[in-house]
């Protein structure tokens, strides 16, 4: 009996420090005395390590549940305190004594106070400010009910304890954790859902809110007598940090010199403003954490931004912040909650606070209750913000250890909880079947729809003057979405912002938001001066690993036929080629490689900027599914009056081999299998019904070329040049090659253009084109798509119905800049 010791008061831990180490670390190693983790700094890095080693353990032991690593941060806090492992009295006084609890305490607070000025880092609040009217009214409607019912719970379980306490356990409620709902989210693939856009806007406003709450909560507790000085000056500090202090940071950045990054010296001076900031709300009657967040929010420029955060968050969030867990951990007991039943209850309580208030909601929007109570599943995500709030109360001696422990339980249930219920979740809009993946397949009365992808301002002239020859009328309209591509500085999470057109924003902007304002107006200018033309701007935030991902999901959440990609290179001042970012190229393989509908790569060599659209275009034909996707795609840009199309068909003579299948690299980016002589059957059938649906316009043009290898294809298409086409349109050429290409295929640069767009790229040309390498969207083996080609005779007949246009066009005269090669004797087309 006489090694029984009690448990860790942390009553008592809060009031006074019961004992300190004789020495900060030891002077003399092992020898001055048996143990070596009495000094206070020895014994505190054994208790970060532990903290790390274990949380890193509980991580990779959720791994296969998918559980975000909050979850595991919580479990292993837990484990580590008088719960678990904290029972064993050898463990407690070896790892864990109660006069070292101030010192991983203060350190826990320190990780806080940094944490704070990375969250202010990362919010963009001009983003918030543009979040929609039914979101705002999830969120506000998702902070009051559950802060009512967290004080009504709180009163009716503490009978003797502080009133005040119930600021924080009605706040923890309100919390949706942005960061942690936002990775749950993109792991389960519904992220750009209807239910996952509303669930993360909402987040981000309840995140905001959760701040107001915790310096609300610091004000009431910690300046009693003086509460109103402590609001009035906080409040004036905050206004103070967004109309000046933000101004002043932006006037020093400005001076620094272009180009060659932050010094040392400039890093240093930032983190001392953070930590003066902190000083300051400190002083102030709240918390040094409420000044690192306003200090952090304060911080104008992104490139500052990212370059901090690179800096610090894996410190911060790797090192630092496991030592805040086991201080929630050592403050939690699950020993002290009540019978299990009363738990059960309480919890139960606690997950339906959101629920409600998503419920709720419904009343003041059209959302549907099915997705209201899916927003309201969703919104019980809790992050890191909620543990912060609740410890603020246990340390500010307002929440009992009861208290305490069952919130720390719910928030641990409701965030465990969010993972298994998305895994069953099916969107509704994902059963609904998207038939016009293709242009081929789209019908000329009928809506298209595109993505258009935007990198930069300089990818805006050849997109538009692309969409201005696509030639839509009211009675064959285009809905293009433009989408601003940006890559996410730091660690944030993807997110996705719809502009309103024409809307005015602030007079001093960035420049990410310049960017967005010419991107808007450039794309309001094109849908004014265009029929049948409907245009929406959209921002599009990721890290360049997830870029191509969140281009796909946009196109599948949109429903377009066809997604426009920028080119990697563009046009120098010399006509050579030259690289404008290269990273952008596995962002298109990306997409090439996953897209749910068909794909263009466009290359300007310089048309942008002598045409406001093409006006000479021609179609290289070799065969394949690429190709006749060229082909439909052309057909939609020659009603203009003063637009004419050339088709030149590439045959290779008899005496060379026949077209094979290829089984390189072409073949992995896409899980199809091609049949060949059914892609031939239908490339004739495709071209019959082309000759006979423009056979009387004389601005389109039809060519056989019979040549018999490579060196007389590619001597044929430098020819070409010497018409000064506007637009040369070209399939990518995945499944097939046929012999008057299979030696480019090898010494291709740009193996995503395929070898004829290839070689228009990088061989010398005098005038000035654009490039579109296609490709076709053919449903991959084991999709359940509706849209897919069936059996052969399926795919033949579709093609009569695809084709049905009222055009009246053609001539198949050759032009005699191909009288050197032998054409083809026109056979009479097959109906």
């Amino acid at each position: 009996m006489a090694d029984q010791e009690p448990l860790i008061d942390v009553g008592k831990l809060n009031e006074k420090i019961l004992c300190y180490a004789q020495t900060i670390y030891r002077f003399n190693g092992v020898w001055e005395g048996p143990d070596p983790l009495t000094p206070i700094i020895p014994l505190f890095f054994v208790q970060i390590s532990l903290a790390i080693l274990v949380t890193r353990f509980v991580i990779f032991a959720l791994k296969p549940t998918k559980q975000p690593p909050f979850v595991a941060e919580i479990i292993s806090g837990i484990l580590l305190g008088p719960t678990a492992l904290g029972r064993i009295i050898k463990f407690r006084r070896l790892f864990f004594p109660n006069y070292n609890f101030h010192v991983i305490e203060t350190m826990a607070h320190l990780a806080l106070v940094f944490y704070g000025f990375l969250v202010g880092l990362q919010i963009d609040m001009k983003s918030v400010l543009r979040i929609g009217i039914k979101a705002r009214n999830v969120a506000i409607i998702g902070i009051i009910i559950p802060f009512i019912m967290g004080s009504v719970l709180y009163f009716s379980l503490n009978h003797e304890g502080d009133a005040r306490g119930f600021i924080f356990y009605g706040g923890a409620l309100t919390i949706t954790g942005y960061s942690v709902l936002a990775k749950i989210l993109d792991k389960q693939k519904i992220l750009q859902t209807d239910v996952g856009k509303m669930a993360m806007s909402s987040a981000v406003i309840n995140d905001i809110g959760a701040w107001f709450v915790l310096t609300l909560g610091y004000v009431v507790t910690g300046s009693t007598p003086n509460i109103h000085w402590a609001i009035i000056c906080t409040i004036a500090y905050a206004l103070f940090c967004v109309f000046y202090l933000r101004r002043a940071i932006g006037w020093m950045i400005r001076k620094m010199p272009e180009g060659q990054g932050y010094s040392e010296f400039f890093i240093c001076t930032v983190l001392s403003g953070m930590a003066l900031s902190g000083v300051i709300t400190d002083a102030l009657g709240t918390h040094p954490i409420v000044g690192a967040f306003l200090f952090g929010l304060s911080i104008p420029n992104q490139v500052l931004q990212a370059e901090i955060l690179d800096k610090l968050d894996d410190f911060v969030m790797g090192i630092l912040m496991p030592t805040f867990f086991v201080v929630c951990g050592l403050r939690t007991n699950f020993g002290e909650m009540g019978s299990i039943y009363e738990i059960i209850g309480y919890i139960i309580l606690f997950v339906s606070a959101k629920i409600l208030s998503s419920v709720a909601s419904t009343f003041l929007s059209d959302m549907p209750i099915k997705e209201a109570l899916a927003v309201g599943v969703l919104s019980n995500t809790k992050s890191l913000m909620a543990l912060i709030i609740i410890e603020a109360g246990q340390a500010q001696k307002v929440l009992s250890t009861q208290l305490y422990s069952l919130m720390v339980s719910g928030i641990l249930v409701m965030t465990a909880m969010v993972t298994p219920v998305t895994m069953l979740y099916r969107p509704s809009q994902e059963l609904v079947p998207h038939k016009r993946r293709t242009i081929q397949k789209a019908r000329m009365e009928e809506e298209l729809r595109v993505l258009a992808c935007i990198h930069g301002t300089h990818d805006i002239p050849s997109v538009i003057n692309l969409l201005g020859s696509s030639n839509s009328t009211s009675a064959s309209p285009i809905t293009v979405f433009a989408l601003q591509v940006v890559e996410q500085v730091g660690r944030a999470s993807s997110m996705l912002e719809v502009h309103n057109s024409g809307k005015r924003g602030s007079r001093s902007l960035g420049h990410e938001e310049t960017q967005t304002r010419q991107i808007i107006t450039a794309f309001d200018n094109y849908e004014l001066r265009s029929d049948g033309v409907m245009v929406q701007v959209l921002t599009a935030k990721s890290a360049l690993t997830a870029m191509d991902e969140d281009i796909c999901n946009i196109a599948k959440d949109k429903r377009v036929a066809f997604i426009i990609l920028p080119f990697h290179k563009q046009r120098g001042i010399e006509g050579e080629m030259e690289d404008v970012n290269p990273e952008i190229r596995a962002v298109n393989e990306g997409v090439l490689a996953n897209a749910p509908c068909s794909v263009g790569i466009l290359i300007d060599r310089g048309l942008s900027e002598t045409s406001d659209y093409a006006k000479n275009i021609v179609v290289l034909f070799f065969g394949g599914a690429d190709d006749r996707e060229a082909l439909a795609y052309a057909l939609r840009m020659v009603d203009r009056p003063d637009t004419r199309l050339t088709v030149v068909k590439f045959i290779p003579d008899e005496g060379s081999s026949d077209t094979e299948q290829t089984e390189g690299a072409e073949e992995s980016h896409v899980n199809v299998q091609i049949d060949k002589e059914s892609e031939k059957l239908m490339d004739e059938e495709f071209l019959n019904r082309f000759k006979i649906s423009t056979a009387n316009d004389k601005s389109v043009k039809y060519i056989e070329l019979l040549l018999n290898d490579v060196e007389e294809a590619v001597k044929a298409i430098k020819l070409m040049d010497q018409h000064n086409y506007d637009l040369y349109i070209v399939g990518k050429g995945r499944g097939v090659v046929s012999p008057l290409t299979a030696g480019l295929v090898d010494w291709c640069d740009c193996p995503e253009l395929g070898a004829i767009g290839d070689l228009l790229v990088t061989s010398e040309f005098d005038s000035t084109f654009s490039v579109l390498v296609m490709q076709q969207y053919v449903k991959p083996i084991g999709d359940g798509s509706v849209n897919s080609y069936g059996s052969m005779s399926e795919r033949i007949a579709g093609i009569g119905m695809e084709m049905d246009m009222d055009m009246q066009r053609a001539d198949s005269e050759s032009g005699d800049v191909f009288s050197s090669f032998r054409r083809r004797p026109e056979p009479m087309p097959r109906v």
